[in-house]
């Protein structure tokens, strides 16, 4: 048996979104497998919170902030020497851009440096984070587009790791009771979607209201659930009002430990845009349910959804493409359900946590 190695994560993340819940379910699975794992984050916030939810506590007396003053940066980097130093951390895994400077600072090329890359926008192309790209021993990404983009900005392909997304299979597993949530929304036996997204910009809410109001015109029972919260949530129920959409569309607000049952009274998921986190966690867990996927092709959605097996993906942007894909589904319920199952087996064989950590463990050996 390989001895355990020492790793050093680092996510200068204070919310419960983007890289927040595969880090976490990073560092528990790593330390399922023996290794010590230290996590330092933003404090006092979401992740914190969720992050000692799930048994991982976060090193004291870091700040991580990216909008922190220079003397608290020095602070952090300080900290972090003595933690390398005492503990013997043999690599240190940065998931922001914040941390993947402050880890080559506290590195200085004595112990080997790695990046998760969440999502393309954070592959950075300029002079300076090009000379921290080829001081980066390993970058791993978590859709082929992100991969793609590093390939552009001169990182060496030998260099770049594809891991796939996880979903929580166990949380989504058997026959779960969505008659609770059918209550709450008095949906009776209306054709149901499902969308799990925060409401913010550039995540596709618009294309989907646009699509669900011309399917009302084939399927006039049908409901939208909008779960999630944000920032455009004012804005899109003024869109739901303007489209005279407003006993058809729901806004269930954020839903987390009753995730499960709101998926289990879905007939159809539908996510239209990857957010901070491409791996688009949300239709790994939808797939994990069991149900059938509707979705766009941003992200890590295009390597994720097979197409005409575990469900549709929408070929354009246009509301009539996410109207027939919505119908199609809808449409065939025996259908519906094999996609959904099909989904299920695919989240089991490609999606699960081994996967993941064991490309991510493989590749910490050939460096430490």
């Amino acid at each position: 048996m390989s001895a355990p190695l020492t790793v050093l994560h680092l996510a200068a993340n204070r919310w419960w979104t983007g890289s927040a819940d595969p880090v976490i379910r990073l560092v528990q699975a790593l330390r399922a497998r023996g290794h010590r794992v230290f996590l330092g984050a933003i404090p006092g916030d979401r992740f914190e919170a969720k992050a000692r939810e799930a048994g991982v506590d976060l090193m004291p007396g870091l700040h991580l902030d990216t909008g922190a003053s220079p003397v608290r940066a020095l602070g952090d980097v300080r900290r972090l020497r003595a933690l390398v130093r005492a503990e013997g951390v043999q690599l240190i895994h940065a998931h922001h851009s914040h941390d993947h400077w402050l880890a080559w600072l506290v590195a200085r090329g004595r112990v080997p440096v790695v990046r998760t890359f969440h999502n393309r926008r954070s592959v950075k192309n300029d002079a300076a984070t090009r000379w921290l790209y080829r001081r980066t021993r390993a970058v791993f990404v978590v859709s082929r587009q992100i991969e793609a983009r590093c390939r552009d900005v001169g990182i060496r392909a030998e260099r770049v790791h594809w891991i796939p997304g996880v979903a929580d299979l166990p949380r989504f597993a058997g026959t779960i009771d969505a008659g609770p949530i059918r209550d709450e929304f008095k949906l009776g036996a209306a054709p149901v979607i499902v969308s799990v997204s925060r409401l913010a910009p550039n995540r596709g809410h618009e294309q989907l209201l646009a699509g669900f109001r011309l399917l009302l015109g084939q399927m006039p029972d049908a409901r939208l659930l909008l779960v999630g919260k944000g920032e455009t949530r004012d804005r899109l129920e003024a869109l739901v009002a303007e489209l005279a959409l407003g006993d058809r569309v729901i806004f269930t607000g954020y839903r987390d430990r009753d995730l499960p049952a709101v998926l289990a009274a879905a007939d159809c998921f539908a996510l239209m845009a990857s957010g901070s986190d491409e791996s688009c966690r949300a239709a790994l867990e939808a797939m994990a349910a069991g149900r059938p996927v509707v979705a766009g092709r941003s992200g890590a959605l295009p390597e994720t959804i097979v197409h005409g097996e575990t469900g549709l993906l929408v070929p354009d942007d246009r509301p009539e493409s996410v109207a027939d894909a919505l119908a199609t589904v809808l449409g065939d319920r025996e259908r519906a359900k094999a996609m959904g199952q099909a989904g299920r087996r695919r989240a089991e064989n490609v999606f699960g946590r081994e996967q993941s950590v064991a490309t991510t463990e493989r590749v910490y050996r050939t460096l430490a």
